[in-house]
């Protein structure tokens, strides 16, 4: 034993060594800053995903945000409603598909986005808190490279 406190979490050294057990303890805890930051708002991680994927394109298609996002139809409607409801998306006919909706950012989005991502920067900043600015973009540029390995499309 390393003589940690019963209530302390201490992982067995040899899951420490792996970069992929690092990485997924560092996810969680960022996720956990940037959920707690976007709770503040009443919001959560999946609509703050959305809400940038249509700031970012403009009014899209449900089909296409979903496979954007990677997240499932049925789960994808549960978030479109919550955010059509609290008046953040409006979903409008496809002008050149009339037999197909779009969802768009209200106007009341955009501010909500400004607002949200002000909280996320906020939870960045307290997750790379240890890190010097040029560790810090050099994480973020390590794991972008990381991503782009492990995510590329055939």
């Amino acid at each position: 034993m390393r003589g940690v406190a019963d209530d302390d979490y201490a992982p067995p050294r040899r899951l420490e060594r792996l970069p992929s057990w690092l990485a997924g303890r560092a996810a969680k805890e960022a996720q956990r800053l940037v959920g707690e930051a976007l709770a503040e708002e009443g919001v959560r991680r999946q609509h703050f995903a959305v809400l940038t994927a249509i700031a970012e394109e403009g009014a899209v298609s449900q089909a296409a945000l979903g496979r954007r996002l990677w997240i499932d139809r049925s789960d994808l409607h549960a978030v479109l409603n919550e955010l059509e409801e609290t008046g953040l998306v409006a979903r409008v006919q496809d002008e050149n598909d009339r037999r197909r909706n779009l969802v768009e950012l209200t106007p009341a989005g955009a501010r909500a986005l400004r607002r949200l991502d002000a909280r996320v920067e906020t939870a960045q900043r307290a997750f790379l808190q240890p890190l010097s600015a040029a560790e810090g973009r050099e994480l973020r540029r390590l794991l972008s490279r990381l991503v782009a390995h492990h995510t590329r499309r055939d």
